[in-house]
């Protein structure tokens, strides 16, 4: 449906139950769904409300939001099972607040509450991870993924997922039939980053969370033969978890969870960013890092090369001296890859993202 029909159809009341939301503890799927909201507060054909957890209560600052009192979230497995717990306890009171919806989407993928089947209802599955890396989680993380990874999507109306490569794997592993599965890339808000074309600093940059498939341990080691011949260059990380990797080395700025404005400062002030992720459903920072004229080096894993296209050097994740060479690769080419991520930015947009939405729920409304 183009922007014009779906303009001059009634509007959509939609619902996102967004219960299981950790502020500042969900990486990407957190950005997805916040510029998501903004761009729905933007438009006539949509009517979104979010409902969230008593800790994240404010998350939505464009779109309306009901605060749901009694659950809260957290980080670990225990906490998801309270969460599970509170969140199916007030399952019929949750559901009651918006059974007036249209259309009912999880963009955190979980379906808390489970839904009651008389509404039609998306989910975002963002990847299957834990089927193509399965020794990087617990049998709690497998049981937990089983019901509201996988037997959401096959029980949804539509999947909406965020790459070409999280389709094909999902759709291989878990048997949905390709027509159910919508893709959406990501976007990147061009007025939050300002290109910097001119001289940059002597550090790298990693904004990633301490989690096992970020790969720091390998960066690490790379930054370190690159040093060989350059003891003057630093490695900065941001994101939260980082004290799960351990004692770092003098020449390794570890700064934590960040506000957005220093974030952009540093893909500013970077020589280059350095993304040896070894699975990504999307992979956000190289697309921010391209919109601040940030030179790229990037792994060649997962959905990294559908994202940055031509315009970063790819390396081997699992190779600290090939992390190397394409980190030195990068700088060499500075000029010309900050042009071309500049223009490659450009074509992903939270305006098209959203829109796409729209057109999956219009597609599942009945």
């Amino acid at each position: 449906m183009s922007s014009e029909q779906s303009a001059a159809a009634p509007p959509l009341n939609v619902a996102l139950p967004m219960l299981n939301l950790v502020p500042g503890g969900m990486g990407g799927t957190e950005t997805y769904t916040r510029e998501l909201l903004a761009e729905f507060a933007r438009r006539t054909d949509i009517t979104a409300t979010a409902f969230v957890p008593v800790n994240a209560a404010g998350f939505s600052t464009d779109s309306a939001e009901v605060v749901v009192q009694g659950v809260r979230s957290g980080l670990g497995a225990a906490k998801r099972v309270t969460t599970l717990a509170e969140a199916a306890l007030r399952g019929p009171q949750i559901r009651s607040r918006y059974a007036s919806a249209d259309v009912v989407h999880y963009p955190f993928t979980a379906p808390l509450p489970w839904p009651n089947g008389r509404q039609p209802w998306v989910t975002t599955l963002h990847d299957v991870q834990h089927l193509d890396l399965p020794h990087l989680f617990t049998k709690a993380d497998f049981l937990y993924r089983r019901r509201y990874y996988e037997q959401a999507a096959e029980r949804a109306d539509a999947v909406i997922t965020i790459s070409e490569f999280a389709k094909d794997t999902l759709v291989n592993r878990l048997g949905i039939d390709p027509d159910r599965v919508h893709v959406s890339h990501l976007g990147v808000d061009l007025t939050k980053y300002r290109a910097n074309l001119g001289p940059r600093e002597n550090f790298l940059l990693y904004p990633a969370r301490g989690w096992a498939h970020k790969n720091h341990a390998k960066l690490i080691e790379a930054v370190g033969i690159l040093r060989e011949s350059d003891p003057t260059l630093t490695l900065v990380l941001t994101g939260g978890n980082l004290d799960s990797l351990g004692p770092l080395p003098e020449w390794v700025d570890w700064r934590g969870l960040v506000s957005a404005g220093e974030l952009a400062d540093l893909y500013r002030r970077a020589a280059a960013l350095v993304f040896p992720s070894l699975y990504e459903g999307f992979g956000l920072p190289p697309l921010e890092a391209m919109a601040s004229g940030c030179p790229v080096a990037a792994s060649r894993a997962g959905s990294i090369p559908e994202v940055v296209g031509d315009a970063a050097v790819l390396f081997d994740p699992e190779d600290p001296r090939d992390i190397a060479r394409g980190v030195t690769e990068a700088r060499e080419r500075s000029a010309e890859l900050a042009q071309a991520g500049l223009r490659r930015a450009e074509t992903f947009t939270w305006e098209r993202c959203a829109q796409e939405h729209v057109d999956v729920y219009r597609m599942v409304a009945r």
